[in-house]
């Protein structure tokens, strides 16, 4: 399949501030992602207060969980956050938005007013932060991913064992939404789209669709990064598609980067890993879990174990941007990037001799 004008527009240069461009920094170095959000703000043991304003004082359901609600609500704790990870060494900072849809936002009955704020104001804090830092460092510039997750629905499957021709959600609804988290997203400032944890293929081009129809309305793209689960031992997503299937899937669609993210640890993402490496005409990611949590559902892993672990996968060249998911910590981050500034980054299909 040809790949439309619009999508070929992709790989135009990123220019930033040192006149260097994402695409050529990927050549040259192994980036560095930043780690889980959701593990860090556990850790200011928060309460129902926390996730409220003035505005929500009142608002009928519980909040607390909610974590988007904090780039509004607390912005100094998702500020600290960010800020931590950058100095860890990440590249790449996501924003808090990862359930930053109406779909997924109506579970706490907010609407579009509430999910404009999260998305605007997720991206607009990561964007200060980013600028802040890069600003002390201008050879090192730093980015803003903006997280868009897969939603708590999926037009694969029915969530009804009854009707298996059942579906939650429509593909236009789903486009609808996500059009309009990676619309804010843009306005708060991102440097890259990333459609992240994607269980099931369908939601995914849906995503892919709705950032398609935005690039052209605004008349302007975005790097877009895509990361699919791997949901056990079978190696599949949840929607029954093999690594290899979820690439072919993708990639008429002329991507920054296609990789792997949760579900999984470090040495369990490996084999998947090479089925990427040796497929895939795009840049290559992963971050995984600190291992599988434990019957606590905490994550036992060390920064020194994972750092180990996913040092394979720089020894073998399979990826070129490599982070933390569930689990992982500023700490974390830290080692994972003094390891990975000791390898060359995975070389493109293209640019292999």
């Amino acid at each position: 399949m040809a790949h439309s004008p619009l999508f070929s527009m992709v790989y135009r240069l990123w220019t930033i501030d040192n006149n260097m461009n994402l695409h050529e920094i990927l050549n040259q170095r192994i980036l560095i992602l930043d780690g889980a959000m959701g593990t860090m703000i556990q850790r200011y043991n928060l309460e129902e207060e926390d996730f409220r304003n003035e505005a929500l004082k009142n608002h009928s359901k519980p909040l607390k969980g909610n974590n988007d609600l904090l780039s509004f609500t607390r912005p100094d704790v998702i500020k600290a956050i960010h800020r931590q990870y950058f100095d860890a060494g990440a590249d790449i900072i996501e924003t808090n938005t990862f359930s930053g849809t109406t779909i997924a936002q109506n579970d706490y009955d907010l609407g579009q007013e509430w999910v404009d704020k999260i998305n605007f104001e997720s991206a607009k804090i990561a964007r200060e932060v980013a600028d802040e830092v890069t600003a002390l460092n201008p050879n090192k510039p730093r980015f803003v991913a903006g997280a868009m997750g897969p939603t708590n629905r999926t037009l694969s499957i029915s969530p009804d064992v009854n009707d298996p021709g059942y579906r939650a959600i429509l593909f236009d609804e789903l486009v609808s939404a996500y059009k309009h988290q990676a619309r804010k997203l843009i306005e708060g400032g991102v440097d890259i789209i990333l459609i992240e944890t994607i269980f099931d293929t369908l939601n995914a081009k849906a995503a892919l669709f709705a950032v398609d129809e935005l690039f052209e309305e605004i008349g302007k793209s975005y790097p877009i990064m895509i990361s699919g689960t791997i949901t056990d031992a079978s190696g599949r997503t949840l929607s029954g598609q093999t690594t290899e299937a979820f690439l072919i899937s993708m990639q008429h669609m002329p991507l920054l980067s296609i990789g792997l993210n949760c579900a999984l640890g470090a040495s369990a993402l490996r084999p998947y890993l090479q089925v990427l490496n040796n497929n895939a005409p795009f840049f290559v990611s992963a971050y995984p879990n600190a291992g599988l949590p434990n019957e606590f559902g905490q994550y036992d892993e060390s920064p020194a174990q994972m750092a180990a672990q996913v040092e394979v996968f720089c020894q073998e060249g399979l990826v070129n941007i490599l982070g933390g998911c569930c689990g992982t910590t500023p700490d974390h981050i830290k080692a994972i990037a003094e390891m990975a500034g000791r390898y060359e980054p995975r070389k493109l299909l293209v640019d292999r001799r």
